[in-house]
C-alpha cells in the first residue's frame, strides 16, 4: 500500500453555500440562505491562515540509536507459532540495567524505521519516523529491540482471532488460541525467542494473553508508564506494561519505563516512583491477600478447575505466612458493563472521528500517524475487522440515539468501582482472582461474525474492571488443566505497583518451577 499523500490546504479547499447547508443539516441547524453566504465568507477568512500551517513543521521528536538494521518480515521457519510480525536488531547502550536482554515490542508501538501495522492491512506502509517514549527508555538501559510482535486487529480482540496471517497460536496447543492482543509477546518469550516484551493493554491485552500462553504480565497503574508513541484506543484505558518470564523480569522492565515523559496527559507530572526490583521479597509476612469473592463462579464464563487452582494459589500464599480473607466488591461483577461503554463508545470517537489523534488534550501527537490512518481508514474501510466494524457500528448508534449519556454514566460509575476497590483495599494489601475464568479456547473456523465477536471478546471479565479503575494488576502462571495454562491475578491500590511485584515474585518462589513446559525453540536469526 502506497502512504497516503500528506493533505495541504488550497483556497479552492473553502466550501461553498450548497456544502454548508449540508453541514448545517447534518448538524440540525436551519440558516437561511442570506445567512450561509455571511457565514461562508467569514469561513474563507477563518481558513486563510491554514496555507501558512503548511509551511510550518513541528520538530520531530528526537531519534537515538541510529545505527539501525530496519529488518524483515519473519520467514516461516523462523516464526513459531507466528508470534513475530516483523524482525529487526536495534541495539541500545552498551550498558545499563537491561543489557543483553532481548526485547520485543507489541505491533501497536512505535518503532522509528520499522513498519508497524496494528494487526491490520490497512495499515500497510505506515513506518513510523519516531520511537515511542517506552522503546527510547529500554533502549537507553541497554536493551536490544528484536522485533515486533503480533497483535490482533487494532487490539480490538482479547482472544487472538482477528489479526494478520498467519494467525498466532497458544504455544500448549496449536489448536487453541493464545490470548490477546499482546499474543505475540506472550508467545515469544515462553518459547524462549525473546526475554521480555512491552505490551499494551485497555481491556486485558497484557494479562490475557499472560494467562492463555503463561508468562508473567503486568498492566500498571493508568499513567504510570507513558503511553506517548502507541497507538491509541481510548486514552482513560489506554495502558503499556511489561511482560517476561517471571515477575523480577518485569519489575526491571518497569523500573526502566516509568516516570513521566512530559508528553502524556494520562500522567501525573509529580508521580512517585517506587524501587520495583529493591521491593523483591520472598517473606510474606504482613502481608494481606483478599480473595475477591465476585471474581469466581461467573455464571458461563468460570470453569472449576480455574477457579480450583486460583483458589490453591491463595492457599500457596497463606502457607508462606500471608493473611489470606474472602472480601466482596459487588460492582466487580458489573465491571465489564461499565467498561464495555467506556471502550465501545470512546474508541469509536478516536478511531473514526479522531483519526488516532482526536482533539481536547495537550500530549503529543503524531502527524503521520493521524495522516496516515485517515486516508487508510477512508480507503480500506471494508479490511476492518468484525471486532472494529461492531465497535464503531455501536458506538455510533449510542452516540446518535444517546449522545454521551451511556458515556458519561460509564465513566462515573468506574469511579464509584475504584472507590469500593479502595475500600476493600484498606482492609488487604492485594486482590487475588483469576485472570480469566476460562482456559484458553479452541480456534473455531466456521465461525459466524457473531460467534466470532463473541469468542474475541469471552474472557475480560476479570479484567476490564480494573482497566477502567487504573489499579495495576499482575498475571502470574499457577498452574496447569488438561496442558493448559491458568493465571492467578493479583491487584493492588493505584501507584502500589511494588506490593503487586511483590506478592508474584514470593508466590513465584513458592510455587516452583511449574510441572508442564512449552518446547522452547532455537532462535533462527
Amino acid at each position: 500500500m502506497t502512504p497516503p499523500p500528506t493533505p495541504a490546504w488550497n483556497p479552492g479547499d473553502a466550501p461553498d453555500e450548497s456544502e454548508l447547508s449540508r453541514i448545517a443539516a447534518g448538524l440540525g441547524l436551519d440558516i437561511e440562505a442570506e445567512h450561509l453566504a455571511e457565514y461562508r465568507v467569514l469561513i474563507e477568512q477563518g481558513l486563510s491562515g491554514y496555507s501558512r500551517l503548511d509551511q510550518l513543521s513541528p520538530l520531530p521528536q528526537p531519534v537515538r540509536n541510529h545505527d539501525r538494521d530496519p529488518g524483515h518480515p519473519p520467514a516461516p521457519e523462523e516464526n513459531p507459532h507466528n508470534g513475530w510480525a516483523w524482525r529487526c536488531s536495534i541495539k541500545g547502550a552498551p550498558e545499563g540495567p537491561l543489557a543483553g536482554k532481548r526485547v520485543a515490542v507489541k505491533d501497536n508501538i512505535s518503532v522509528a524505521g520499522v513498519p508497524m501495522m496494528n494487526g491490520s492491512s490497512i495499515m500497510r506502509g505506515f513506518v513510523p519516523h519516531e520511537d515511542a517514549t517506552v522503546v527510547t527508555r529500554l533502549l537507553n538501559a541497554g536493551a536490544e529491540i528484536t522485533g515486533k510482535t503480533a497483535v490482533t486487529a487494532f487490539c480490538a480482540d482479547s482472544a487472538g482471532l482477528t489479526g494478520l496471517d498467519p494467525q498466532p497460536s497458544n504455544p500448549y496447543d496449536p489448536t487453541r488460541l493464545p490470548g490477546a492482543s499482546s499474543s505475540g509477546n506472550a508467545i515469544v518469550i515462553v518459547t524462549g525467542q525473546a526475554d521480555m516484551a512491552v505490551g499494551g493493554d485497555q481491556g486485558g491485552s497484557i494479562r490475557l494473553p499472560a494467562a492463555w500462553s503463561g508468562c508473567v504480565g503486568l498492566k500498571p497503574t493508568y499513567g504510570l508508564v507513558p503511553y506517548t508513541g502507541a497507538f491509541p484506543l481510548e486514552r482513560t484505558l489506554d495502558h503499556i506494561g511489561p511482560m517476561a518470564a517471571s515477575t523480577a523480569d518485569c519489575a526491571a522492565m518497569l523500573e526502566v519505563m516509568v516516570g513521566a515523559d512530559g508528553l502524556d496527559p494520562r500522567q501525573q507530572l509529580d508521580l512517585a516512583i517506587g524501587s520495583y526490583t529493591g521491593m523483591l521479597d520472598e517473606d510474606l509476612h504482613g502481608l494481606r491477600v483478599g480473595v475477591l469473592r465476585e471474581g469466581f463462579g461467573i455464571p458461563g464464563v468460570s470453569e472449576p478447575d480455574v477457579d480450583a487452582a486460583v483458589l490453591d494459589a491463595a492457599e500457596t500464599l497463606a502457607r508462606g505466612g500471608a493473611d489470606v480473607v474472602e472480601v466482596s466488591v459487588p460492582l466487580h461483577s458489573d465491571g465489564l458493563t461499565v467498561w464495555s461503554a467506556i471502550a465501545f463508545q470512546g474508541a469509536t470517537e478516536l478511531l473514526t472521528r479522531g483519526d488516532a489523534a482526536g482533539a481536547n488534550w495537550n500530549g503529543h501527537f503524531d502527524l503521520d500517524l493521524a495522516d496516515f490512518y485517515r486516508r487508510a481508514r477512508s480507503d480500506h474501510a471494508a479490511e476492518l475487522s468484525p471486532t472494529v466494524v461492531f465497535t464503531i457500528l455501536l458506538g455510533t448508534y449510542l452516540t446518535e440515539r444517546y449522545g454521551h449519556h451511556y458515556y458519561v454514566k460509564a465513566q462515573r460509575l468506574a469511579r464509584e468501582l475504584g472507590r469500593q476497590y479502595a475500600t476493600a483495599l484498606e482492609t488487604v494489601d492485594v486482590l487475588l482472582l483469576p485472570t480469566a475464568g476460562l482456559k484458553a479456547v479452541e480456534r473455531r473456523t466456521d465461525n459466524s461474525i457473531a460467534q466470532l465477536v463473541a469468542q474475541a471478546l469471552c474472557n475480560m471479565h476479570n479484567t476490564a474492571p480494573f482497566d477502567a479503575t487504573g489499579n495495576p494488576a499482575l498475571s502470574v502462571p499457577c498452574g496447569f488443566s488438561a496442558g493448559l495454562p491458568i493465571g492467578v491475578m493479583l491487584v493492588g491500590r493505584r501507584y502500589d505497583d511494588e506490593t503487586v511485584l511483590r506478592a508474584g515474585h514470593a508466590y513465584e518462589m513458592l510455587r516452583g518451577p511449574l510441572a508442564v513446559r512449552p518446547p522452547k525453540v532455537a532462535e533462527r536469526r
